[in-house]
């Protein structure tokens, strides 16, 4: 059977640079980081005390006032973010009741769910007791939950469900959404990853695991992929969603396609709880896989948006995999997000497809900053300043603990 043709039409984020995709670029394009010291809560004591943080977070009129102060956070993420890339896809309050909503479906995906929500619960049930436990405790710690809520909103009744996968979650939530569409269940899917981790607890668990930068005194310099002197990487936070439509249904409502998802390839490292296989043997699995998935060879690959979390273990590792399966490493541009937004976890694989359909929706890519010294053998050709770049066919790496590995694959579209 032949595969349906799968296009974006819409994208929608929440970021440290706010929650508009072309101002969000733009600032990418201009290499500013958005890493400053954490102020939403006391962390004098904490080892690593900046972040790239979400400040004055405002819904506005995507979540009902009274709804954004109750929610978890990652919820209120995931409702602006799935809003906006419905908008951005011209999908507006007329047009949503055009479309078949048994055949529309959400799938955004949070790696750890409702974590401030959870802290609080806990906090109240020890201080104050059981019967002072909100009713809403549950249901706003779930992962399902944002996704199930936008579906609610906008009355979507096709599959709806949430992927947890750590860090490849936003990834792995891509690709099932366009399993649904290959498979017929669909037309149009909204999908991406989302997460809201800065709190105490989540900032304290990653120092416990000594994962963070402790450039306390130069935020901006925290995260620097394959430089010689990363030191770990930086904690971010917010939501990267696309619309992912049939071909046949994008163009019979007219709608302006970005790019075309060409494939998506998963794996599993099986080796470490936290740590990437060092041989990259499971990553370049992954690759292969979704290069086969979206038919199309190695060769055909000019610009790789890398997870490159700055960590000392993980940025070798990945560029290990990566030349297991690039030959010719000097003729694709890659770069790292991550420099500038740091590490959104589950939502990394969301913002950073977003990105990578950016860069061919406008035929510029961003710099990797912070890149001082490098790590020798890297091969690949890295900007250090935004540049042109009319990709060709592009690939986003996303890997989570557990050894959870996803990489999507897009490519401008051809008529």
């Amino acid at each position: 059977m032949k595969k349906k043709r799968i296009v974006v039409t819409g994208l929608g984020v929440v970021s440290c640079f706010g929650n508009d995709v072309d101002t969000f670029y733009s600032q990418l394009l201009a290499g500013k980081s958005g890493a400053t010291a954490i102020t939403g809560f006391p962390c004098e004591d904490f080892p690593t005390r900046i972040s790239a943080s979400i400040k004055d977070f405002d819904p506005g009129e995507y979540l009902d006032k009274k709804q954004a102060r109750r929610v978890d956070p990652y919820i209120a993420y995931t409702m602006v973010a799935g809003k906006k890339a419905l908008e951005h896809a011209k999908i507006d309050a007329q047009a949503l009741e055009k479309l078949n909503k048994e055949r529309c479906g959400v799938i955004i995906g949070s790696g750890m769910g409702g974590m401030r929500i959870f802290t609080e619960g806990v906090q109240t049930l020890l201080e104050k007791g059981n019967r002072r436990v909100s009713p809403f405790f549950v249901p706003f710690i779930l992962s399902n939950m944002g996704g199930a809520l936008l579906g609610m909103d906008i009355g979507f009744m096709g599959p709806n469900y949430s992927i947890s996968t750590a860090c490849a979650t936003g990834n792995n939530s891509i690709i099932a959404a366009a399993d649904q569409i290959h498979l017929g269940h669909t037309d149009l899917m909204i999908c991406g990853g989302v997460e809201a981790p800065i709190i105490p607890m989540g900032l304290a668990g990653f120092c416990a695991c000594k994962a963070l930068s402790q450039r306390n005194d130069a935020p901006e310099k925290a995260s620097r992929p394959w430089d010689k002197n990363r030191d770990g990487f930086l904690m971010g936070e917010g939501a990267g969603v696309i619309v992912l439509e049939s071909l046949e249904h994008a163009l019979a409502r007219g709608a302006t396609i970005l790019a075309e998802y060409l494939g998506g390839g998963i794996s599993c490292d099986a080796s470490h709880m936290t740590e990437p296989r060092a041989d990259g043997k499971g990553v370049a699995l992954c690759i292969n896989n979704a290069l086969a998935n979206a038919g199309v060879s190695a060769e055909d690959v000019d610009y790789i948006n890398a997870h490159a979390t700055s960590t000392p273990v993980g940025d070798v590792a990945e560029i290990n995999a990566l030349h297991k399966v690039f030959a010719k490493p000097q003729d694709i541009v890659m770069n790292a997000t991550k420099s500038m937004i740091g590490h959104g976890l589950g939502a990394a694989g969301g913002l950073e497809a977003v990105v990578t359909v950016m860069a061919i929706k406008s035929g510029m890519v961003h710099p990797t900053i912070n890149l001082e010294d490098p790590e020798p053998n890297i091969g690949f050709r890295i900007p250090t300043k935004a540049e042109p770049h009319q990709v060709k066919v592009a690939i986003s790496n996303s890997f989570g603990f557990g050894g959870h590995n996803a990489t999507v694959v897009f490519a401008p579209f051809k008529g």
